[in-house]
């Protein structure tokens, strides 16, 4: 019935596009000039306004504007509509004795979702409202399929306009993303807010002499994290190719290279699950300092993070993450792996072999625990005994070194590596270094890994021979950082999940 109906609707719609071509109107525009937008319209009306400077019958400027309508209301010989941009909305003012009878009457063609371009003068209705009084109006683009905006109110005593969805099938959502922002002006402000983040992190790092780069995406080997790849084939090679699943270890040539400070904002991919906070396909920030430690780039972290909740909450130190208020004031609590273990899950796993961590892992419902190798084992009790009690900032340090096969041995204990990693909200925001260095034990680490992947593990790192190579000719202290820009993203916007920050998120087939 439903199917029926979007059918019947849009064969009225089809009938109208073709009866404005009837009358030689195009219904799919070229272009129109614009002078203002809604905000900037609005703007120089009450600036008017308030310099006495409107005529006699309290019009402004004449301002042409074009945007989306998503109301409409007749009466009689006069027309209400409202006109949205990216700004916002703007009510028009149409009378059939400013534009003409047969104009008027076209517009009987025109419909909710239409694209339309007016002219006008901007004046104030006697409730209060700027609006825009139509001397023409134009259509831009017709639309065949009505948008789900669904009801709206008006609140009697304030004059609120609150709306209520039509569009409320969640999955239809993010398939439809083009309707989603269509209908949802707060959907278009969270990617915009996301758009403002990332700017802020490049003027962060661009200010701190950093250089942005870019490497490559299909690589013949993956390396830099601990995931499944996806698998490409290039044709004219005849070879197979991976997508990269991090940027890590060609960034880490450009410090062998001379690029003493490096970053990178892009797409990695790693087949694996999909989550609240897992997509196939996600955006990575990686940035690399020569001579710095650690210490160093936690340091800069902190600021990092302060500095784009300050600009996101308008000032603040704290945003507000699914109810719960987040303090980003300098200095977080540092935490180590092993005492966070033994505090949140009364484990000592330095004293526990693989059959004791299987069993532990096994007594907490972790599913596939017979297939984990020890430091799959450590990694999910981790997560289990551990991460959920993370909720303000925190940075744990010191994992151990069997899962960590690219950072360096911690001073005073080879057993653990320099590593941290920011916890926030019970989930992992940055992963970091001491990058590892040394030639020989990295080579050492990788045959480790080499080991791992042939009991099994599709998850150890490949074994790369180039970058061995690179490392041989010398690469100075470095620090490096990772930073999910989605997860990021979601918690400066308060979404609960990652298709939330991401315009067209991987989905199960329709």
């Amino acid at each position: 019935m439903a199917e029926e109906r979007r059918s019947r609707v849009f064969e009225d719609r089809l009938e109208k596009l073709r009866e404005l071509e009837r009358r030689g109107i195009e219904p799919f525009g070229y272009s129109f000039e614009q002078t203002h937008d809604t905000r900037s319209a609005r703007a120089l009306f009450e600036e008017a306004e308030t310099k006495d400077e409107l005529s006699e019958d309290g019009r402004g400027a004449l301002v042409r504007l074009a945007g989306r309508i998503i109301s409409e209301r007749e009466h009689g010989k006069t027309r209400f509509a409202d006109l949205a941009d990216r700004y916002g909305r703007i009510q028009l003012y149409i009378r059939r004795d400013e534009i003409g009878a047969e104009s008027f009457e076209l517009l009987s063609l025109f419909d909710i979702g239409d694209w339309v371009g007016v002219e006008g003068e901007l004046f104030r209705t006697r409730m209060g409202e700027v609006s825009i009084w139509v001397n023409s109006i134009e259509l831009l683009a017709k639309s065949l399929r009505p948008l789900p905006f669904g009801k709206e109110e008006v609140d009697a005593e304030t004059g609120e306009k609150k709306r209520y969805s039509g569009f409320a099938d969640i999955e239809q959502r993010y398939r439809q993303r083009y309707a989603d922002l269509a209908v949802h002006p707060e959907v278009r402000e969270v990617f915009l807010k996301r758009t403002k983040i990332v700017s802020s992190i490049r003027r962060f790092l661009d200010e701190r002499e950093y250089v942005e780069v870019e490497t490559p995406i299909l690589q013949p080997l993956y390396g830099g994290a601990s995931a499944r790849p996806f698998v490409t084939h290039h044709n004219a090679l005849d070879m197979k190719l991976y997508l990269r699943i991090a940027d890590e270890l060609y960034l880490k040539r450009l410090i062998v290279g001379g690029f003493e400070r490096v970053y990178e904002i892009g797409k990695d991919f790693r087949n694996e699950g999909i989550s609240t906070t897992h997509n196939p396909e996600f955006t990575m920030l990686e940035f690399y300092q020569a001579y710095a430690d650690y210490e160093e780039m936690m340091s800069l972290v902190e600021e990092l993070l302060h500095t784009l909740v300050q600009e996101v909450s308008g000032g603040s130190s704290s945003v507000v993450f699914q109810g719960q208020e987040l303090d980003f004031t300098p200095p977080f609590r540092r935490l180590g792996y092993h005492e966070a273990l033994r505090e949140y899950g009364n484990l000592e796993i330095r004293e526990l072999d693989e059959s004791a961590l299987r069993d532990a892992a096994r007594s907490l419902g972790i599913e596939g625990v017979e297939m984990m190798n020890r430091p799959k084992l450590i990694d999910e009790l981790f997560g289990e005994l551990v991460e959920p009690h993370l909720d303000q900032p925190v940075f744990i340090v010191d994992f151990p070194r069997e899962i960590s096969p690219l950072a360096k041995p911690k001073r005073g204990d080879p057993e653990l590596v320099e590593r941290f990693e920011l916890m926030v909200a019970g989930r992992e925001i940055a992963n970091a270094f001491s990058e590892l260095n040394d030639p020989l034990d990295q080579r050492q680490r990788f045959e480790d890994q080499a080991r791992l992947r042939a009991a099994g593990d599709e998850e150890a790192q490949s074994f790369d021979e180039d970058y061995l190579r690179a490392l041989e000719y010398g690469m100075p202290p470095t620090g490096g950082v990772g930073i999910g820009i989605d997860r990021l993203v979601m918690l400066l916007t308060d979404q609960a999940s990652i298709r939330d920050v991401i315009l067209f998120p991987t989905m199960r087939p329709e």
